[in-house]
Formats: structure tokens, sequence, C-alpha cells
């Protein structure tokens, strides 16, 4: 199994600090595993907490012409998470350029990294066009590039 990316962060990094998850019954199937699409929902919300953690929200980025449209989404599943566990979903930037943005999930439980996922995103104005956020957004772009590992 796959090392967490998690602790290469320094201390006090937005990507040190997990969304929690508590898995919801309703979240699970009949054999009280979490069913996979449950997944996308709960790396929307890591997704936006990192993004607050910033000190802004999506809302805002939306209302200043940035929106980040999902092109492509993937997990891995090493265990399943169960009725009731208490899930962290740690959250960094894994890929980043002027017009596209990589997240990177990691979702762990009692210390064991049991699934990892990715969301990449378009960068657009409300029209969906492309845009550059590193010239139309710099406060942004750097921001998101504070959020990928040492090293990438």
């Amino acid at each position: 199994m796959k090392t967490p990316v998690y602790p290469t962060f320094p201390e006090g990094s937005p990507a040190r600090t997990p969304a929690y998850i508590d898995v919801r019954y309703a979240e699970t199937d009949q054999m009280g595993i979490a069913h996979h699409s449950v997944y996308a929902v709960w790396f929307e919300q890591a997704r936006t907490e990192l993004i607050a953690r910033l000190g802004r929200h999506y809302r805002d980025l939306e209302k200043a012409g940035l929106l980040l449209p999902l092109a492509e989404l993937g997990c891995k599943y090493y265990k399943p998470a169960l009725y009731e566990d208490r899930l962290e979903i740690y959250t960094h930037v894994s890929r980043l350029t002027a017009a596209q943005l990589e997240f990177a999930y990691e979702v762990v439980r009692d210390g064991a990294l049991i699934a990892e996922g990715f969301t990449r995103h378009g960068c657009t104005g409300k029209d969906l066009r492309p845009i550059n956020i590193k010239k139309k957004f710099p406060d942004v772009y750097a921001a998101m590039a504070a959020l990928r590992p040492a090293g990438e």
C-alpha cells in the first residue's frame, strides 16, 4: 500500500489539516460498506474545506469569475470505509498549470490509507472558456502552488 503524502507538508499547512467525514448509514450498501459514489461527494467537501482554510470560499471565486468545472475524477480503494467510520481526508494540489488544476485526496482511517483519488478541473470564466489563472488570478495560483508537495 502506498505511503500517504500529507505528512510531508510542514506543520500548519492547510494540506496537513483533514476534512473529517463520518460515514452515514445512507452512504452504505447492504454490507455496511460506503458506496463508491460517495467518495466524489467527500472529495468535494474536502476540496471546499481546503480552499476555505486558505481564507477563500468557492462562491467568492465564482463571483470573481473563476469557475473550476470537473474534467476527470478517479479513485483507488484499498480497504472499505464502513458505517460509522471516522475518516480523515487530506487534500493537496498534485498538478497545476495556468489553465488546469488537479487535487489529490488521501482517505485515512485510524492512521491507515484506505483510498486515494483525484479530481482534475479546468480553469474557466463564467462563459466556460479556459482562462489563464496565473495571469488573471495570480493570488489564487500562488495559493494553489503552495499546496503542492515539496519537489513537485
